[in-house]
């Protein structure tokens, strides 16, 4: 757990760095947008990532039959959008809001992947068996699929992408670019979750899919409200 707090931290400082940076490259205006906004939003983002990524972390444990307490990348997201479009819907927000914080999650994710990676089987995201050449004994003998890096690289590809597109200021990106980042991560992650034992809520699908599968339609849904308002 101590290499998983290292990573953790670095996964911190390389966000907020990239965070800056981009600010003053290129999203000083969605930045200038949030501060019109209020404290509430922050707070927002803060309460509904704690709930969510603690409460589905934890339960999804509990579904697999590990007791203790848990984290969730996914869940920290999805209880962070539902509480920032909760606190929008209050305040009459409308449009994306979310453009500023896609460099620094793909970032954490790129990095703080890897923390997981290198923690073992007491960080409980390791993959299933897998006969791979890349497959990775986690310390129980078993060769198994490091999801972790896969979700890792998926990011990374992700991030290289959303810079390029912010570099050339795209507009569809510029006006969508939150939306899509959540469609990617929770796209990817959907898949990566067949390669994990966690337990099923139906058939082969685990909490994580269901929550996956709700970011995807959430984003999909928004891309199209905002374009469609833009249109009109």
């Amino acid at each position: 757990m101590i290499v998983h707090t290292v990573f953790d931290f670095l996964a911190a400082m390389a966000s907020a760095g990239v965070t800056a940076a981009c600010y003053r490259w290129r999203l000083a205006d969605a930045g200038a947008r949030l501060e019109t906004i209020g404290a509430g939003y922050a707070l927002a983002l803060v309460f509904g990532a704690v709930v969510g990524g603690y409460g589905a972390g934890t339960l999804n444990l509990w579904l697999s039959g590990v007791p203790g307490f848990g984290r969730s990348i996914v869940g920290a997201l999805a209880g962070a959008v539902f509480a920032i479009e909760a606190y929008k819907w209050r305040k009459g927000v409308r449009g994306s809001t979310g453009l500023i914080f896609v460099p620094a999650f793909a970032t954490s994710v790129v990095i703080g992947r890897w923390g997981c990676y290198l923690s073992g089987l007491d960080d409980n995201t390791y993959g299933t068996a897998t006969s791979l050449p890349w497959a990775h004994d986690f310390g129980d003998g078993v060769l198994r699929h490091p999801v972790q890096l896969y979700e890792s690289f998926s990011m990374l590809s992700f991030l290289v992408v959303a810079l390029l597109l912010l570099a050339r200021r795209q507009d569809y990106f510029m006006r969508n670019g939150f939306y899509l980042m959540v469609l990617f991560y929770a796209g990817q992650r959907f898949l990566w979750e067949f390669l994990k034992p966690y337990g099923s809520l139906i058939g082969p699908f685990n909490l994580f899919h269901f929550i996956c599968a709700g970011l995807c339609c959430y984003s999909a849904w928004m891309m199209r409200r905002h374009d469609g308002r833009a249109s009109s």
